[in-house]
């Protein structure tokens, strides 16, 4: 629901703030006073399309902020999660400046955006119906929805629209793999040959790195014994081995310390370098004893380090990627085998077909009885609408292909008058006929629609006395579900408005302004009388007015 509605210079509209409530509000003034410059600048934050005539005379840049309750619309609430759109709950705030240069910038809850997306989101919250059309009625995908939503067929078509995009994925894979089928054999041989040499070499993780560490060792095993046996000996084992010299060093200061206890810290010194030197001949022992010699199994690692560098040159891949590269190839080739499968497609094809054809026939079936009945009641709303001889009907025009709409292309078409044939709904010529015709299919599907604001501009046009009455009537009755707006020249539609503005025009400064006034039941009195008696206001007319409004 449209809740707040802010414009600054905007065509003769300075500065303006709205704001709305629920129900059935009627726009009325004279001819001339701005009564539709507030619906142009609400379009101007749905996205419409616009240039820099829309700036005020002596403003910078028309500035228009629209605010909506939006607690109840799930499906834009997710949307503009996707969009990373989101302001505060339950809330949509949609922006729109206009530079006196024609630079044009859009915000979604403070958030730049594109005009697509102004669009995309205002779809979700208005219909404008009028001459100055922006409205879902006239697009071929939401007169399918309509159709769909008042035969209770909205799960369903979302079924067949997902079986179709199945069908569809399974159609490009195999037309994909007939394309593509001699270079995937020819791929798939090559694969074949890579697994089979890399499966006879073997690779493992990690081995790389631990047959070369394992070769360097044995290739230098001599080298390392008798380095290990003569570090011992110098530690150890010579006439002049470092553990003798310390003890005799330790030995020598003992003797000492009575004459100064400092040299007790540089015998525990000593005593401790003892105690290494001995720990690291212990290991060296160790280690030269471990240390192996063996010309064999040198060989062996010599042949596997040649092979494993071979196959990482054959394959222009290093040493220790070899493992990754068998398993690549591996893959690929269970990929390829099941894309080569063209049986296996077609079955897969042939039962994303079948299913999607099951479903779009019981989708047509009822689209077929929910045509007909809306047709019946939208052409007996038309005629208490000054349309006695106009007919309304909806065609299901096939689509041999089928699309995820379904088999058939949904068409909303109108007869204005008696004999006439019936033609597209976007082609009705004038706006009145087309604005009575949109009231009565929107009245009759109120219900399933999910637009929560609709705008009725000249919807009173060419009709008038008791038939004037029966649109006020249907206005008010679609107000108590949907937020409704109408600009109205009639006094027998403004009177069945729950609330009433008056919009005019003064002057002031050199410049012409509209002006906006919420009436209460005296002004709305005067207004009214204005409407249905001219200039000249009597006290008949006054009576009048005062009776319209009592009727409701």
């Amino acid at each position: 629901m449209l809740l707040r509605l802010a414009i600054r210079d905007f065509a003769i509209v300075d500065r303006l703030e709205l704001e709305f409530r629920a129900g059935f509000t009627a726009l009325t003034g004279e001819t001339g006073a701005g009564k539709s410059i507030m619906i142009d600048a609400l379009a101007l934050a749905l996205g419409e399309r616009t240039d820099a005539t829309v700036v005020r005379s002596g403003g910078e840049r028309a500035d228009i902020t629209a605010e909506f309750a939006i607690e109840d619309n799930v499906a834009l609430i997710a949307w503009l999660r996707e969009q990373d759109l989101e302001g505060d709950p339950g809330q949509l705030v949609l922006r729109r400046i206009v530079e006196r240069g024609g630079r044009s910038r859009g915000l979604v809850n403070g958030h730049a955006a594109t005009l697509a997306q102004l669009r995309e989101a205002g779809e979700a919250l208005v219909d404008i119906h009028g001459q100055h059309a922006h409205q879902s009625l006239l697009r071929a995908d939401a007169q399918r929805q309509i159709v769909d939503a008042q035969g209770g067929l909205s799960a369903l078509a979302a079924e067949v629209a997902e079986a179709h995009r199945a069908w569809r994925r399974f159609l490009q894979a195999r037309m994909q793999h007939e394309k593509n089928a001699q270079v995937l054999v020819a791929e798939r041989e090559q694969l074949l040959w890579q697994v089979e040499e890399l499966s006879r070499i073997a690779p493992v993780p990690g081995e790389w790195e631990a047959v070369q560490a394992e070769q360097s060792r044995l290739a230098h095993a001599a080298s390392l014994i008798e380095g290990a046996n003569a570090a011992v000996d110098t530690l150890s084992e010579s006439e002049n081995a470092a553990s003798v010299v310390l003890s005799a060093a330790a030995s020598r200061l003992r003797g000492l310390v009575g004459f100064d206890a400092a040299l007790e810290e540089m015998i525990a010194l000593l005593e401790g370098a003892e105690s290494q030197i001995s720990e690291a001949v212990s290991r060296l022992r160790q280690y030269a004893e471990r240390v192996d010699l063996d010309p064999r199994r040198l060989k062996d690692l010599d042949a596997r380090v040649d092979a494993l560098h071979g196959a990482g040159r054959k394959f222009r891949v290093r040493p220790e990627s070899l493992p990754d590269a068998l398993a690549t190839a591996t893959a690929r080739l269970a990929v390829i085998d099941q894309a080569t499968d063209l049986a296996a497609v077609e079955r897969e094809e042939e039962e994303a077909r079948r299913r999607y054809r099951d479903l779009s026939r019981a989708l047509t079936a009822g689209r077929l009885k929910a045509a007909t009945k809306l047709a019946k009641e939208v052409t007996a709303a038309m005629k208490e609408l000054a349309m006695p001889g106009a007919r309304f009907d909806i065609a299901l025009r096939p689509l041999p292909d089928g699309s995820a709409g379904g088999d058939e292309q949904v068409e909303f078409l109108v007869a204005a008058n008696p004999g006439s044939p019936t033609q597209p709904l976007a082609r009705v010529a004038s706006g009145g006929e087309l604005s009575r015709i949109s009231l009565s299919i929107q009245v009759i599907c109120s219900k399933a629609a999910a637009v929560g604001t609709l705008i009725f501009d000249e919807v009173d046009s060419g009709i008038g006395g008791g038939v004037a009455e029966i649109v006020g009537q249907k206005l008010r009755a679609l107000g108590e579900r949907r937020q409704v707006l109408c600009v109205t020249h009639l006094g027998q539609v403004a009177a069945q408005a729950t609330e009433q503005w008056s919009v005019s025009k003064q002057s002031g400064d050199g410049q012409v302004k509209s002006v906006v006034e919420v009436l209460d039941r005296k002004s709305r009195i005067e207004e009214i009388a204005r409407m249905i008696g001219g200039l000249e206001i009597t006290a008949a007319t006054r009576r009048h007015a005062t009776e319209l409004l009592k009727v409701r």
